[in-house]
């Protein structure tokens, strides 16, 4: 008896530290997406995009010491890891191009709706389709962007559609993660991502290039950077010490960071519309993971 509550202890408390390791790791992100807000005005989002890759390459790099082991490179299924590798970078770079004018708070609730298009698609691409809580919810969903996007207003702007884009790339490259579930390792995947988006933006990069000029733009994408490559690092870990299931509902804290930095660093003060529709994004969310966890389909 006392090993097997020591051992549960122990797993408690690891389970504990990965959480906290989880929410710092949202607050890194937030920051992340703030600097690339920062920067939009003054920088292509292709050049905000690559230094975002590099920063990531560079943690994955050393995580999982791919210049001691290279065959880690090596995958079965490589078309598969392309077109996953291009749909985070599709979500990666709609996501900077919204930034340019949407509110944080915007931004990160049209994110939110990924694991909600995860629901949608699962059925034609994958064969599990959603019973009639999950339709209600994925509706719901939708109602909620509705209210905080406010399409047909004045306050409606185009790059919303942009936005949703990116979650639905989003979207995709999680259901391309499951279907290489069992066929590559975890560091091959990781690898795979982060090295597909330097290659691909690093030759455009004599194209768009603009000099972030004096050292505040060079201070703000060294920051970029290092929120990016601490975030990552965090994530790594956490999902080390706990299964993602456990982890995957404090993401949703990162709303609360993005409307504070939004408030704070840009004066944005959400209306009471996209509020209202975060909550319901949220909570819909929220509702189905704790389906997903539970293995009910209905």
């Amino acid at each position: 008896m006392p090993a097997t509550f020591e051992s549960w202890t122990h797993g408690r408390g690891e389970r504990f530290y990965a959480i906290a390791l989880m929410a710092l790791t949202v607050v890194c992100f937030t920051g992340l997406d703030s600097c690339a807000k920062l920067l939009s005005p003054h920088l292509p989002a292709l050049e905000i995009a690559w230094a975002r890759y590099m920063a990531a390459a560079v943690v994955a790099a050393g995580a999982t010491r791919v210049y001691a082991r290279p065959r880690i490179l090596l995958s079965h299924r490589p078309g598969l890891q392309a077109l996953r590798s291009g749909l985070l970078l599709g979500s990666t770079i709609c996501n900077f191009v919204a930034l340019r004018r949407l509110q944080l708070a915007e931004t990160s609730t049209i994110a939110f709706l990924s694991p909600i298009f995860i629901a949608a698609l699962a059925g034609p691409l994958l064969g599990e389709w959603p019973g009639r809580a999950r339709v209600i919810a994925i509706g719901l969903s939708f109602a909620g962007v509705v209210a905080a996007t406010r399409p047909g207003t004045a306050g409606f702007d185009p790059l919303v559609i942009v936005s949703v884009m990116g979650a639905l790339c989003g979207a995709g490259y999680s259901l391309a993660t499951r279907g290489l579930a069992g066929r590559d390792s975890g560091q091959t995947t990781l690898l795979w991502t982060q090295a597909a988006g330097v290659m691909a933006l690093t030759p455009l990069l004599p194209w768009v290039w603009v000099s972030p000029g004096d050292g505040w733009g060079w201070g703000l994408m060294f920051l970029m950077g290092a929120f990016g490559a601490l975030g990552h690092a965090l994530l790594i870990k956490a999902h080390k010490l706990a299964p993602a299931s456990v982890l995957a509902p404090f993401a949703y804290t990162q709303l609360v960071w993005m409307i504070l930095s939004g408030l704070i660093l840009f004066g944005d003060r959400p209306p009471a519309s996209t509020l209202l529709g975060a909550a319901l994004v949220v909570g819909c969310g929220l509702f189905l993971l704790g389906r997903e966890r539970g293995g009910d389909a209905k």
